[in-house]
């Protein structure tokens, strides 16, 4: 029996949410609704601007947020990243291993945790500005093959082939857990992660991916196609597992030659940061279980219904123990 439902890989980053009005993107200019890389100069500037606001800090990174809602759905997993000892990076790990995941990656000297600031205007659209800091300098060594080995799933996020050395770490992943029969997973992150990216996620989606996450933006960028049933539908000739969110319609699921939307889970959203996140995490949660595709996805939809109506990607209420009576 393995010990760990799910290995995790990705960018550490202290998630630093702020609430504001749209005029601050306006007068800044900032590109409203993505995730925007910028240097540690530009990141202090702005954390310098919003001084005045009210900031809530979390342990975060795409993957990362995903193992966290893992946990509190019930189930298991560590998580490799890297920050260092500055005061983000002490947060950090104190922070994910209160959440319940253990840590692997033991914290750098030198260098700077990366952050991530994520504005969040009314509309519960969130514009995310990420300064990679140390995050960047994962890389193969710091794999641990043995708890990678004790994992049902490995789960790898696609912004991790922003780097060479983070891709290399994730490919070393893929690898060691395909030659070891550890099912995989992969997120493609963001439209622009596929669009910088797209010859490389589509082979390595053919080559090692069992189950793919992905948004409707992430599967039109992929493909190239302009319905979600022909974006799905593209992908599945790829992966045996597809699993493509449609906002509140809910999320399409493909496996085995079949297709189907399985519906979401009304809600009025107050923050849309770690929606997709949380899917996954509840998918994987429900796959490491013995659920069916649909009823994986359908957890995940819930998961994501719930972390919509928090302020950031953390969910302030437990969930492990719940499934049967929100499936039933």
């Amino acid at each position: 029996m393995k010990k760990y439902d799910v290995f995790g890989v990705g960018n550490a980053l202290v998630d630093i949410i702020v609430f504001l009005e749209d005029s601050f993107l306006q007068k800044r200019k900032i590109d409203k609704g993505i995730m925007t890389l910028v240097d540690e100069t530009v990141q202090g500037e702005l954390l310098s601007e919003l001084h005045d606001y009210k900031k809530n800090l979390r342990s975060g990174g795409s993957a990362a947020n995903t193992m966290i809602a893992l946990a509190n759905s019930g189930g298991t997993g560590c998580y490799t990243g890297k920050v260092t000892h500055d005061t983000y990076g002490e947060f950090y790990k104190k922070d994910i291993e209160e959440a319940g995941i253990v840590f692997e990656t033991k914290p750098n000297k030198e260098g700077h945790t990366g952050t991530c600031v994520i504005l969040t205007t009314p509309d519960a659209e969130r514009t995310m500005l990420t300064s990679l800091g140390i995050s960047i300098t994962l890389e193969p060594k710091d794999i641990d093959i043995e708890r990678l080995k004790a994992s049902q799933y490995v789960y790898v996020e696609g912004y991790l082939w922003d780097g060479t050395n983070t891709k290399a770490a994730s490919e070393l992943t893929f690898k060691t857990a395909k030659e070891n029969g550890v099912k995989t997973s992969f997120t493609y992150s963001d439209p622009f992660c596929v669009n910088r990216a797209k010859e490389e996620f589509t082979k390595l989606t053919k080559d090692f991916v069992d189950v793919v996450f992905c948004n409707l933006e992430e599967a039109y960028a992929l493909t190239g196609k302009d319905s979600p049933e022909s974006a799905v539908d593209e992908i599945a000739k790829m992966a045996p597992y597809v699993f493509m969110t449609a906002g509140k319609d809910g999320a399409y699921v493909a496996h085995d030659g079949n297709k189907s939307l399985v519906p979401g889970f009304p809600v009025k959203p107050l923050d849309t940061t770690g929606a997709g996140d949380s899917f996954a995490a509840g998918v994987l949660y429900g796959l490491t279980h013995g659920y069916t595709p649909e009823k994986a996805a359908r957890w995940g939809n819930y998961v994501a219904s719930r972390v919509v109506q928090e302020v950031g990607p953390r969910l302030a209420v437990k969930l492990m123990g719940r499934q049967d009576e929100i499936l039933k």
